[in-house]
C-alpha cells in the first residue's frame, strides 16, 4: 500500500494547528466558529488597510499631464520615455512583451519592400522597368512570403485592426505608404503586450492558454530566424536601394525602423533593449491615460495622450480644464514633409498652427506649457544628406545650413510665436530631444 505524505509529518506548524484527535462534534462546531470569526476579523483589518492605502494614495498630489502634438511627432516616445526613468519595475516587467511589436515592425517594413519590388517586377509599363531585376529578386519576394501571413497573425493577436485613410490628399505627388495597423485601448500598449505574456494573464486564464501564447510565439520567431538571411539580402540590394532612393522614400526615417538591426533582432535568443522599446512603433487609437510615481518629486504623474490626427484634435478641448502641464511635441525634422491625411499640408507649418492656437487659448493662460522640439537625431541625418531648409522654409533665408543653426532658428521662431500670442507673459519652457534617444531629463511640473 502507498505511503500517503501528510504535511504534519514534518510541518511543526502543521502539527501545531491541527484539530485534537479526540475532537467531539460541540468542540469542533465551536473550533470552526472561532476559526471563521478569526477570518472575518482579518478580512476586515485587511480590507481596512487596503482603504487607508488608498485613502494616503489620492491624498498624495497628482500632477495631470496632457501631451499634445501632431500624428507622429513623438508622443508615444515620449510617453515610453517617462514610463522607463519614472515606472521602472513596471518597465522591466513588459520590456521583454515588446519583442513581438519590434518582430512585427521588422516584417512590416521588408513587406513594403515587397510591395515596392513587385510592383517593379509587375508592371513593365512604368519607369520601374529600367531597373536590372533578376532571378534572385524573384527568389527572395518568394523566399520572404511567409512573412505577410506572420504579420497578419502579430496583428491579428494584438486585437481589432483599423487602418487611417488620407481624407485630402491633393494633387502632389504622394509617396507610397501602406495602411498603418492599430490598436483601440484605454491604457495604449499596455493591454495589448498583456496578449504576449508567457504568464497567465489573470485568476481565469489557465496555464495551457499561456503555453499557447509561448508555442505561438517560437514559430513566429522561427519564422524571423528562417529568413534573416534573405530579408537582410532584400534591404542590402543595389536594385532596392536605388528604387527607394528615385522614389525618395527614405525607410530609416519610418517609425519603428529596424531593418539595419535584422542580425540581432532576428535571433532565437532576442532580448529587446531600452532603446528597442523607445524605437518601437504601436500605433494606437483614443485618448490614452498613463500613470506614474515621481519619487523624485514626491507625487503622482496622470499623463494623457489624446491623439495628434486632424480628426481627433477636437477631444483636446474638454481636456484643458483640468490639467497642470501640457507638453507641446514639436518634430522639427518634418520641416520637408507633408500630413498624412492632407497632403498639401507642410507638418512645420501645421506645428506652427498648433502652438499658435494652444498658446492664444485664454483657458490656458495660467498652465504651464512644455515645448519639445523633437527628432533633433532625424534633423541632424537630414542635414548631413544634403536637404537645403531654405529650399522649404523661404523665411530661413541664408543662414547656415548646420544643425545647430537650424535648431535655434526654429526655437526661436517658436518662441516668438508664443511671445506674440500669449493672452499674457509666460515663460517658455523649451527642450530639444530626440526620437530614438532615451530622455535623461528632468522635466518639473508643478501641481496646482
Amino acid at each position: 500500500m502507498a505511503y500517503k505524505f501528510r504535511s504534519s509529518d514534518h510541518d511543526p506548524l502543521a502539527a501545531a494547528i491541527a484539530p485534537p484527535p479526540n475532537e467531539t462534534l460541540a468542540a469542533r462546531a465551536a473550533r470552526l466558529r472561532a476559526e471563521a470569526e478569526a477570518r472575518r476579523v482579518s478580512d476586515e483589518i485587511d480590507e481596512q488597510l487596503k482603504q487607508e492605502r488608498a485613502a494616503r494614495r489620492r491624498q498624495r498630489p497628482c500632477v495631470k499631464v496632457l501631451l499634445l502634438g501632431q500624428s507622429e511627432s513623438g508622443k508615444s516616445t515620449t510617453l515610453k520615455n517617462f514610463q522607463m526613468q519614472y515606472a521602472r519595475e513596471t518597465w522591466l516587467e513588459e520590456r521583454s512583451s515588446w519583442r513581438a511589436i519590434i518582430q512585427l515592425n521588422l516584417i512590416r517594413s521588408v513587406v513594403s519592400l515587397l510591395d515596392l519590388l513587385g510592383e517593379a517586377l509587375t508592371n513593365s509599363a512604368s519607369d520601374t522597368a529600367s531597373f536590372s531585376l533578376t532571378e534572385k529578386h524573384r527568389l527572395l519576394r518568394l523566399r520572404l512570403a511567409p512573412l505577410r501571413g506572420v504579420q497578419q497573425d502579430l496583428q491579428h493577436r494584438l486585437g481589432a485592426a483599423t487602418v487611417e485613410e488620407s481624407s485630402n490628399p491633393g494633387s502632389g505627388a504622394v509617396l507610397p505608404r501602406p495602411s498603418e495597423f492599430a490598436i483601440r485601448s484605454r491604457d495604449g500598449w499596455r493591454s495589448a503586450l498583456e496578449r504576449f505574456r508567457a504568464r497567465p494573464q489573470d485568476a481565469q486564464e489557465t496555464a495551457r492558454a499561456a503555453d499557447a501564447r509561448v508555442r505561438k510565439a517560437a514559430e513566429v520567431t522561427e519564422v524571423v530566424v528562417g529568413c534573416a538571411d534573405d530579408m537582410k539580402a532584400l534591404w542590402e540590394d543595389g536594385v532596392v536601394q536605388e528604387m527607394l532612393r528615385r522614389k525618395k522614400i527614405r525607410m530609416e526615417e519610418e517609425p519603428g525602423f529596424f531593418l539595419n538591426d535584422i542580425e540581432r533582432i532576428a535571433a532565437r535568443e532576442y532580448e529587446p533593449s531600452d532603446n528597442d522599446v523607445i524605437r518601437a512603433r504601436l500605433r494606437t487609437l483614443g485618448v490614452q491615460e498613463y500613470s506614474f510615481w515621481v519619487e523624485q518629486a514626491g507625487h503622482d504623474w496622470l499623463m494623457y495622450d489624446v491623439g495628434g490626427t486632424r480628426s481627433s484634435r477636437a477631444h483636446w478641448y474638454p481636456y484643458f480644464d483640468d490639467m497642470d502641464a501640457i507638453i507641446f511635441l514639436a518634430p522639427i525634422s518634418s520641416f520637408d514633409e507633408r500630413l498624412r491625411e492632407d497632403r498639401r499640408v507642410n507638418r512645420l507649418e501645421d506645428t506652427y498652427m498648433l502652438w499658435q492656437t494652444l498658446c492664444s487659448l485664454q483657458m490656458l493662460a495660467k498652465t504651464q506649457i512644455i515645448l519639445f522640439l523633437n527628432k533633433c537625431d532625424l534633423l541632424e541625418q537630414k542635414l548631413r544628406s544634403g536637404v537645403q531648409v531654405r529650399t522649404h522654409v523661404p523665411s530661413f533665408g541664408d543662414r547656415s545650413n548646420d544643425v545647430d543653426t537650424v535648431k535655434k532658428y526654429f526655437q526661436s521662431h517658436f518662441k516668438e510665436i508664443a511671445k506674440q500670442h500669449s493672452p499674457e507673459p509666460r515663460r517658455f519652457y523649451v527642450h530639444l530631444t530626440s526620437v530614438i534617444v532615451c530622455m535623461r531629463r528632468n522635466v518639473v511640473v508643478t501641481s496646482h
